[in-house]
């Protein structure tokens, strides 16, 4: 299998997260030791550096712990280029845990290589030029019922899982994820299907 050859830098929680995506990227890719990057300057100062160069890709697993890092990166880099890929909520354990996590939900390392290798290529981050997507703008997010409303959290849930999101994605995110990876015409689909299952 051929490797994806990426000019971004991957940052992603562990040292498992690395050997899994090494079997699948020509990268650089960085670990934050889970909570470590909280506290190690260095190592704050080196994503930095990378975001304001090459540009990342956030690839943290899909629970709290993933969302909480995902959020302090994009606060230590305030410029720069950082792209978002998310895995899909997939419930299971990972082979080398005696348990699941506390959410019950995959991390990097336990999804498959051909879902990971999808993830990528949907995201349009490699180095063949992806065709530009149609945009969906805030406004219309708001339009739609995915920010802003009384049920705009419940809905954006369902939207995000139709489109295989983690549920707890904000709405900023989703938006993010819309116009970098599915594209506003595939997005409309997803709300439109998620609306009417809802009602029922």
């Amino acid at each position: 299998m051929d490797k994806l050859k990426l000019s971004q830098a991957v940052i992603v929680e562990g040292k498992y997260d690395k050997i899994k995506l090494s079997a699948l990227l020509d990268a650089v890719i960085i670990t934050t030791e889970g909570f470590g990057i909280f506290k190690d300057k260095q190592l704050s100062e080196l994503i930095r550096q990378y975001a304001m160069t090459s540009g990342i890709v956030i690839l943290t697993d899909s629970d709290a712990a993933g969302f909480k890092i995902r959020g302090h990166i994009k606060g230590i880099c305030p410029q720069g280029k950082i792209s978002n890929i998310y895995i899909p909520d997939v419930y299971g354990k990972e082979k080398r845990k005696t348990e699941p996590s506390k959410e019950g939900k995959l991390g990097v390392e336990g999804i498959d290589l051909d879902t990971l290798r999808r993830l990528f290529q949907e995201a349009g981050l490699l180095e063949e030029k992806a065709p530009v997507l149609p945009q969906m703008t805030i406004g219309e997010l708001y339009e739609l019922g995915l920010a802003g409303g009384n049920n705009s959290a419940a809905l954006r849930r369902e939207t995000a899982k139709a489109l295989n999101l983690p549920e707890r994605i904000t709405s900023k995110a989703l938006l993010e994820a819309i116009n970098n990876i599915f594209g506003r015409d595939r997005a409309l689909e997803a709300v439109e299907k998620v609306k009417k299952e809802m009602e029922h």
